[in-house]
């Protein structure tokens, strides 16, 4: 017998003590033992479909837009996983984008998912360094995580999967996800990638509002930061910023 077929044997002598010894604590559960475990199954699907009404009655489990930068606040306070899509109307990879947060919305009703036309909020897109569009921000309990930065992180092509989407935001644990975080989808196992026809740059997506050229650092130095953005404050005129909001702002300097 060689080392890899005596490690294998190993393993599997390992993985029978435990089955072994999951099926003998099943087989010694009294009557007293199986009815505190359905009441405590009871229990948490009662907890469970509390968040749940909770989660629908914030909008959960629907895409739709935000009418202004203000009402982002407002949700940042009653959800804890938010997925905000920054937008332009003339943008097709924008629409791209919708296309997938519109299918993973009712998915993933833990999780709140809207957007916001980045050029009617100013200050937001300038706070949150946004200069590429499609831009989503990651948002977990009032913290940015993380930013989604075009589809250089999605296959860098426009006919990524819905997948490939739910698996990125899934990094920073805002959805629930069971599947293999540590492969993309179209690189796991019995996947077979897709013949792609055109990348990002190609053809009739080519244009000068996306795809803006960007410091991957810059991604860097937005996740050290811990602030809650509610420390934010928008201001009342659009072009300047009184001196009380400039000191409370430089806490997310």
């Amino acid at each position: 017998m060689d080392k890899v077929e005596n490690q294998l044997l190993q393993v599997t002598k390992a993985i029978e003590k435990q089955v072994d010894a999951t099926i003998e604590q099943i087989e010694n559960l009294g009557v007293d033992d199986l009815e505190q475990l359905r009441k405590n199954r009871i229990t948490e699907l009662k907890k469970f479909e509390e968040k749940k009404r909770e989660w629908l009655n914030n909008d959960h489990g629907k895409y739709d837009e935000l009418p202004e930068e203000k009402a982002l606040f407002d949700v940042i306070k009653k959800s804890d996983n938010i997925v905000v899509h920054f937008y332009r109307d003339s943008s097709e990879r924008c629409k791209i984008v919708d296309k997938h947060l519109k299918i993973l919305a009712p998915k993933h009703i833990e999780t709140r998912f809207t957007k916001l036309n980045a050029e009617k909020c100013p200050f937001l897109a300038e706070r949150f360094k946004i200069k590429v569009l499609p831009t989503i921000v990651l948002i977990q309990k009032t913290i940015l995580v993380d930013k989604i930065i075009g589809f250089s992180q999605l296959g860098n092509r426009d006919d990524f999967s819905t997948e490939m989407m739910e698996w990125r935001i899934a990094q920073n644990g805002l959805i629930n996800y069971e599947g293999d975080l540590s492969t993309p989808p179209d690189q796991q196992i019995g996947n077979k990638p897709k013949s792609y026809s055109k990348k990002i740059r190609d053809g009739a997506y080519n244009r000068d509002d996306d795809d803006l050229d960007i410091e991957e650092d810059g991604l860097k130095r937005d996740n050290s930061r811990s602030e809650s953005l509610l420390h934010m404050k928008i201001p009342t005129q659009s072009n300047e910023l009184t001196s009380e909001e400039l000191a409370e702002l430089e806490l997310l300097e």
